[in-house]
């Protein structure tokens, strides 16, 4: 009698047995006090390595979003506030390149390293509210939340918000628990630090505010020296922004005022259903995949005999010990009050409502699902949330170039995604050289215009913004005599007049020049871009 099925019968229980042991692994990772803050260490880490790669192959015919520019610019010079934002995600920017050169892939590295720290502290945050073991499951739904992987391939102040919203709602859990005035410092702290980098955070702390006034256990936070002592601590450390705004005559508030306030009230409607649209699909993802990962647990016979036991068994009633029932309360009313309160504010108050302002308001939604008490969580949902993120990211990095192929197929002839700045940025600079033989100093022109040309020109000459009441105080316009300029701007913008205006009033002997410029990405040719340029000497 043959024998050559006996090796294949035992390879198959080893088999089994190697899977359950990397499955209890994982979870005793994720569950191990000594072992669960490595490990999501870890899970960041690679998440934003992945993603960093994804980034650069999906961006690879596109120069970087003029956000990521003018944040590489503002951290050149370390000062209070930049015209039209407070100062924190351009110190931050000039730290991380006085590590990394001024490239496509270091700007992709410094946004998923800051949602990689994001990801850590949402974490901390869930375990102030559920045991380690929902906490895991927490931060692997963040991971597949496109606000941390596709949509964060820009920073800017909104994506740094993904750190230090976190942080304050962190530092808020804290102060309400040990309501002590050491937490209350640390949640000033957290508070000043949040202003610093966007005033949209105010929608926050406020959400925070009416937390703790509608929290039923509000009088033992509220009678605590933490609540007082958070407010002079974040008042004391907003002073010298608050002197620097100041003396800027609020140029942020002048920016926030002629941005973004309408007068069509009808527009005002159609952009806060989009904004809700948006932000609902976004999260559909997450939501979507930690279901399944609830839905496919042992044992799988359950398929054929009780269907609906698939979705019942992830609901019983009764006590559970895994959630914090009173922190709970305070995520589940800072979440329905930043979901709820801007849109209702941008009604009120005819506020040009952007899709991008929900990035830094929705981060709490998977933990404000995880943390429904009749949620019953198990182990093995752990090990395949973390298998559903790993095989969606490694197939989406395998399958990346694929997908700028077929983007750049579609939208080819788009100059606002793949126009050729950075190729004019080297010409300029290459034009100035010739003339000049000195380093180019200043561009001037339209932040969308310029702020790549700063980031790419191996001059990184400072921006200036001639039509705009908000500059960001990175060079004057006295400096403009002295060391000369270029001026760039698109001759199909409406605001040309005005610009050529500015030109002759300030050089009217410069050099008036058209300059054209196109890329061509693996032998295909992308749109053509002409500029006027405008070419100003240093003074004598």
């Amino acid at each position: 009698m043959s024998t050559t099925s006996i090796p294949s019968a035992r390879a198959r229980p080893k088999t089994r047995l190697s899977y359950n042991r990397f499955r209890a692994w994982l979870v005793a990772c994720a569950t191990r006090p000594e072992a669960r803050l490595w490990l999501v260490v870890q899970l960041a880490a690679l998440h934003g390595v992945l993603w960093t790669f994804i980034l650069i192959n999906l961006k690879a015919a596109q120069d970087v979003h003029m956000d990521v520019a003018e944040a590489w610019g503002w951290g050149q010079k370390f000062i209070w506030g930049y015209g039209k934002h407070p100062p924190l995600s351009g110190w931050v920017a000039g730290l991380w390149f006085k590590l990394f050169p001024a490239t496509d892939w270091a700007t992709y590295a410094l946004a998923m390293a800051t949602v990689g720290v994001g990801m850590v502290i949402c974490w901390l945050v869930a375990l102030r509210v559920v045991d380690a073991r929902r906490a895991f499951l927490v931060v692997v739904m963040v991971a597949l939340y496109p606000i941390f992987n596709f949509k964060g391939f820009k920073y800017n102040p909104d994506l740094l918000q993904l750190v230090t919203l976190p942080l304050l709602v962190l530092a808020y859990l804290n102060a309400f628990e040990k309501r002590t005035w050491l937490s209350g410092i640390w949640l000033g702290l957290a508070g000043a630090l949040a202003l610093m980098t966007k005033y949209w955070v105010l929608t926050m702390i406020g959400a925070i505010g009416l937390a703790a006034l509608i929290h039923p256990e509000r009088l033992k936070f509220l009678s605590s020296p933490a609540p007082w002592v958070a407010i002079a601590t974040m008042v004391v450390a907003m002073i010298p922004h608050i002197v620097w705004l100041a003396e800027a005559h609020f140029a942020p508030l002048t920016y926030a005022g002629d941005t973004y306030s309408l007068d069509d009230s009808r527009l005002v409607h159609q952009l806060v259903a989009g904004y809700a649209l948006h932000n609902v699909a976004l999260l559909t993802l997450p939501v979507a995949l930690a279901a399944l990962a609830m839905a496919c647990v042992p044992p799988f016979k359950l398929l054929l005999r009780a269907p609906s036991r698939i979705v019942t068994r992830a609901w019983a009633r009764g006590a559970n010990p895994g959630v914090n029932v009173a922190q709970a309360l305070n995520i589940w009313i800072v979440q329905i009050i930043v979901a709820v309160g801007p849109p209702l504010g941008a009604l009120g108050f005819s506020i040009y409502m952007k899709t991008d302002w929900g990035i830094s308001l929705f981060f709490l939604v998977p933990l404000a699902l995880v943390a429904i008490p009749v949620l019953r969580v198990q182990s093995a949902v752990l090990f395949n949330i973390a298998s559903i993120w790993l095989v969606l990211s490694v197939a989406t990095l395998a399958a990346s170039p694929w997908i700028a192929a077929r983007e750049m197929a579609a939208n080819g002839g788009n100059a606002q995604i793949y126009g050729a700045r950075s190729e004019l940025a080297h010409e300029l600079t290459q034009a100035w050289h010739t003339r000049f033989g000195s380093r180019w100093a200043v561009v001037a022109g339209t932040m969308e215009q310029i702020q790549p040309l700063v980031f790419y020109s191996p001059d990184h000459p400072s921006a200036l913004l001639p039509l705009e009441a908000w500059d960001s105080g990175l060079t004057s316009r006295g400096d403009v005599k002295t060391y000369g300029f270029i001026g760039v701007f698109d001759p199909t913008d409406g605001r040309l007049p005005a610009f050529e205006k500015w030109v002759s009033e300030t050089a009217p002997n410069a050099e008036r020049i058209v300059m054209t410029t196109r890329r061509f990405i693996h032998g295909r040719a992308g749109p053509a871009m002409s500029w006027n340029i405008y070419i100003a000497p240093p003074g004598k």
